[in-house]
């Protein structure tokens, strides 16, 4: 349990006591994933840096940049997504939101807008990646020339 949650057996009625505990309706999940992050302005990129998330909602984001953000700004991040598209592709998720909490390395972002995106990936990884969708294709050539091969002998 985290430092913001309330446990439902010892509740109490006080209403200041209420207050003080957590009021997201979100469900938070607890994960760490690489990031990059942008701090904007009128669509200026005014600073620029990597952290880790912390945990993350349908609502917001908290995580830990290597310096201090702004309370207020508006940061862009771009998270490392640990799943591929069509077991091939990496994905980021984007997501645009104002810094609502932030003590030392950490920020709590509200999002705004999010969305997933194909990564870029290094050349590296680029020409891996063309040589399986290469390999792939030269599999279903073969295996379709194998098929009108054997049809052709049931003929």
């Amino acid at each position: 349990m985290n430092a913001f949650s309330i446990d439902p057996e010892n509740q109490s009625t006080n209403s200041e006591e209420g207050i003080a505990g957590d009021r997201r309706s979100d469900r938070r999940y607890d994960i760490t994933l690489e990031l990059r992050w942008k701090l904007v302005r009128r669509r200026r990129v005014l600073d620029t840096g990597t952290g880790t998330t912390l945990d993350l909602s349908s609502g917001g984001i908290l995580f830990e940049s290597e310096r201090q953000l702004p309370a207020g700004g508006v940061v862009e991040l771009s998270i490392s997504w640990p799943v591929l598209l069509h077991n091939v592709a990496p994905l980021q998720l984007v997501v645009t939101g104002r810094v609502v909490r932030a003590a030392g390395r950490r920020a709590a972002i509200r999002m705004s807008q999010h969305e997933f995106r194909t990564a870029r990936t290094s050349g590296d990884n680029r020409s891996a990646m063309a040589a399986t969708a290469e390999v792939r294709s030269s599999s279903l050539l073969f295996s379709n020339a194998n098929r009108n091969h054997n049809q052709g002998k049931l003929q």
